[in-house]
């Protein structure tokens, strides 16, 4: 199956890789085509991505990239809540692959800090989140069971996170696998960016996207939350 098979809403484009290096660099290449456009238009820019090993290739490829990163703030979808140190860390991640060279120069808004909770966390991330201005370019992933950022199917608060007008910019959120404690934006901040991107590859993601698009309860695939609003999807085999 290919993802030309699938019957996308209006509003919503695919763009098809041979391979996660292509998809890498094709991402990159949009991504900082539309951070240009952003430091253009307003001076500034900014760009949410998401954690997990899935975006590495990315984040290199997005290295080799010019443009000025000085006028770029970037932040994660999602964090787990573990110190940047831990070998989990989302922002660790970043630090490795994407923080380093020419990005360097840009500003890093992290969502964890070593709160006596992850609900108080989460409330430290909510304010620190203020400082966001807007998000220019949002890059998603996506789960086997439908989840994206760390909106997981059946967590506590997922209902409270999913609101489309809610007013929090981040959630308490437990995964079903180790570590179960996660930060999340909320559905109501991630909607917001100018630019939506979902990155996935492989057959399973495909199944799990097109299962997404056939059915209508956010709760039970979050992912669908954003399958209704322009979005662009890129994906690779």
């Amino acid at each position: 199956m290919a993802i030309s098979d699938l019957q996308l809403p209006a509003g919503v484009r695919a763009h098809e890789f041979r391979s996660s290096t292509l998809l890498a660099a094709g991402l990159a290449l949009k991504v900082a085509e539309q951070l240009r456009e952003a430091i253009a238009a307003r001076g500034q820019a900014s760009l949410v991505v998401s954690g997990g090993r899935s975006p590495v290739a990315f984040f290199q490829a997005l290295v080799k990239q010019e443009l000025d990163w000085s006028k770029v703030l970037i932040s994660l979808a999602d964090e787990r809540w573990v110190p940047v140190e831990h070998a989990d860390s989302n922002a660790g991640l970043l630090k490795q692959h994407l923080l380093v060279g020419p990005v360097a120069k840009s500003r890093f808004l992290g969502l964890y800090s070593a709160a006596a909770s992850l609900e108080e966390a989460a409330q430290q991330a909510d304010e620190a989140l203020a400082q966001l201005p807007g998000i220019d370019v949002l890059v998603l992933g996506m789960g086997d069971d439908g989840h994206t950022a760390s909106l997981f199917p059946g967590s506590p608060n997922l209902a409270e996170a999913l609101e489309p007008a809610g007013s929090r910019r981040c959630w308490p959120m437990l995964a079903p696998t180790v570590p179960r404690q996660r930060l999340s934006m909320s559905r109501a901040l991630l909607a917001s960016a100018r630019s939506c991107l979902l990155s996935i590859s492989g057959q399973s993601k495909l199944t799990t996207l097109g299962a997404a698009l056939a059915g209508d309860v956010v709760a039970d695939m979050p992912i669908r939350a954003f399958l209704q609003t322009p979005l662009e999807i890129y994906w690779c085999p």
